[in-house]
């Protein structure tokens, strides 16, 4: 079955602007992913890691990528389709309370 990584982005603001009935069914619905075998995690602060030419490691702190909201977290799933990755995210927290969630097909998983 295909594998598909979500990153979810979403802030404090939007959540708590969302009904409280709305939130609750989107932590159940990720809970419900999770016991379908998702794999999910809340961002904490990333690093970034060069080493190019393969000539030595560097790190610098704090995201390479930008966006209007910040990363609130990950989740790896099994989808028939992006149809269904899509289906299957439309319900978390992040797609509901005012954030966004991008799907990505994992080309070579493994």
């Amino acid at each position: 079955m295909p594998t598909f990584v979500t990153i979810g982005y979403g802030d404090r603001q939007g959540y708590d602007r969302t009904a409280e009935g709305i939130r609750d069914a989107a932590h159940d619905h990720d809970r419900h992913l999770q016991s379908l075998g998702a794999t999910m995690g809340v961002a904490g602060a990333p690093v970034q890691v060069r080493n190019h030419d393969a000539a030595g490691v560097t790190t610098s702190s704090g995201a390479f990528m930008s966006a209007s909201l910040p990363v609130a977290g990950f989740t790896v799933i099994e989808a028939a389709d992006i149809e269904e990755a899509v289906r299957l995210v439309s319900g978390t927290p992040c797609a509901v309370a005012r954030g966004v969630v991008e799907v990505w097909p994992l080309e070579q998983a493994g």
